[in-house]
């Protein structure tokens, strides 16, 4: 069932575009739909109309800051209040619109009545109607985009004669564009989901982090696509790994995601390295070699015949020389260093990748014992994730424990106050979000809590939380 909180997406949306009075002047019958209805006759009505989604898990952004949050907003989102499935086409009217109710709405589409909202109600002048804008990030894209339209409709009751059901959400914009004020800066790949067809904010974001590390050359338009794809696999088999090109998983994702966090690092050595060189440029080439297994020896600076074998090795096991004779063999020359700057970079991702999992593993404990901030809060707001906020503000000593109430009262919004100063998310209590847990406020709490459960992790393993 669509149902709705006082704080309403497509409320949020209208109050955003749309002024009031070009909500409330009507030019169409102001009778009310029950007397309508009674006639048992198609009529014309002039409706208001916003949009509303189905969220998903795994989307980068949510309008209230979490799927759980964004789910009591919408709803579950998967059936309407009269037991039928989402689909294309169903729209949310008021009570007095018997469900089979078909409407045209002009440059819409032809549409049909299966679910209800709490502020979808009649109007003075017009009644309330909210379209089901679809899945996901792209369903929470076309739903902003769609805005607030005002049409004059024709409504047909049910038992009256009906045309046939017809919309197109595809027509409906969805500019993954849209997403962005609602990305948060912590955001990282691992959040996310995308797949090949898709077109969402999730997709920019893979597509700015492969063009970040070197791999995507084209427009950056959120369709994941064959160029998307083909620079995905291009990743991947560098990082060799057998994951699918098709779909960005934890893995590949938290390689190229640890890949991005190194994008501005300085590659180690400079050819050519041979015996010749600086003992300082020799010293760095042998640390290098060390890390990647292929040299055991100091890091002495010295051309030795040591390092010289180990540097022949690892060429022959690259396939750059076949000889001791061949042309640069023993010697690290262009070829020779971009292999070892490609596994070196390679192995880089490899760790960082693990720290990321590591991490997330964490956050998934943390939202499972209710740890997790799952949307944004407020003066007046209640409940457990009020709670969870005080227990920190607590632990760092911004709040008294009798404090700990699970409402958000005037305490509550000193303490955070303090916080946020101390955090560096504002700079003064008179800032824009000051005594409020808007997205910096949030990223810099889970901040907190995982850096907690890391300290139990490193002194006492896994098992210790």
């Amino acid at each position: 069932m669509h149902t709705k909180t006082d704080i309403l997406l497509a409320a949020f949306v209208m109050a955003l575009l749309m002024p009031w009075n070009v909500l409330t002047q009507g030019t169409g019958p102001t009778a009310g739909a029950d007397a309508l209805f009674q006639k048992g006759e198609a009529f014309e009505q002039d409706l208001v109309i916003t949009a509303y989604y189905s969220p998903l898990p795994d989307q980068c952004c949510y309008i209230r800051g979490s799927l759980s949050a964004d789910i009591e907003l919408n709803g579950e989102g998967h059936h309407g209040a009269d037991g039928t499935e989402v689909y294309p086409g169903m729209v949310a009217a008021p009570p007095s619109y018997p469900f089979g109710t078909r409407i045209i709405l002009p440059g819409i589409g032809t549409v049909t009545v299966h679910d209800r909202g709490g502020a979808i109600q009649e109007w003075k002048s017009a009644h309330r109607l909210d379209l089901w804008a679809g899945y996901g990030e792209e369903g929470l894209a076309r739903a902003i985009a769609f805005g607030v339209k005002r049409v004059h409709a024709v409504v047909y009751p049910p038992g009256t004669p009906q045309p046939t059901e017809s919309i197109d959400l595809a027509a409906l914009e969805a500019p993954p564009d849209q997403l962005r004020p609602y990305l948060s800066d912590t955001t990282t790949l691992l959040d996310i989901h995308a797949e090949l067809g898709q077109k969402t904010a999730s997709v920019v974001f893979l597509q700015e982090r492969l063009k970040a590390v070197g791999y995507f050359d084209e427009n950056v338009n959120g369709f994941f696509g064959p160029a998307t794809q083909k620079s995905l696999a291009g990743f991947l088999k560098d990082m060799a790994l057998a994951e699918p090109d098709t779909t960005l998983t934890e893995i590949s994702a938290a390689h190229l995601e640890a890949a991005f966090r190194r994008v501005d690092a300085v590659d180690p050595i400079a050819f050519p390295v041979d015996p010749e060189s600086a003992p300082a440029r020799v010293a760095e080439a042998q640390r290098t070699l060390r890390f990647l297994g292929a040299y055991n020896g100091r890091s002495n600076g010295l051309y030795d015949k040591p390092f010289k074998d180990a540097v022949l090795a690892f060429q022959k096991n690259q396939g750059i020389v076949v000889s001791d004779s061949a042309a640069g063999a023993g010697r690290i020359g262009p070829q020779t260093r971009a292999r070892i700057i490609a596994l070196w970079r390679r192995k880089l991702a490899g760790i960082g990748a693990t720290r990321l999992i590591a991490m997330r593993k964490i956050d998934q404990i943390i939202a499972k014992r209710g740890f997790d901030l799952r949307q944004y809060l407020g003066k007046g707001d209640h409940g457990d994730d009020v709670r969870a906020l005080q227990k920190l503000l607590a632990s760092k000593g911004y709040l008294e424990n009798e404090n700990v109430t699970g409402k958000f009262g005037a305490q509550t919004e000193l303490a955070l106050i303090a916080y946020q100063k101390d955090s560096g998310i504002i700079a003064d209590a008179s800032d824009a979000g000051a005594g409020y847990a808007g997205p910096a406020t949030l990223a810099r709490y889970r901040q907190d809590v995982r850096h907690s459960l890391i300290q139990i992790v490193r002194a006492r393993g896994w098992n210790a939380i």
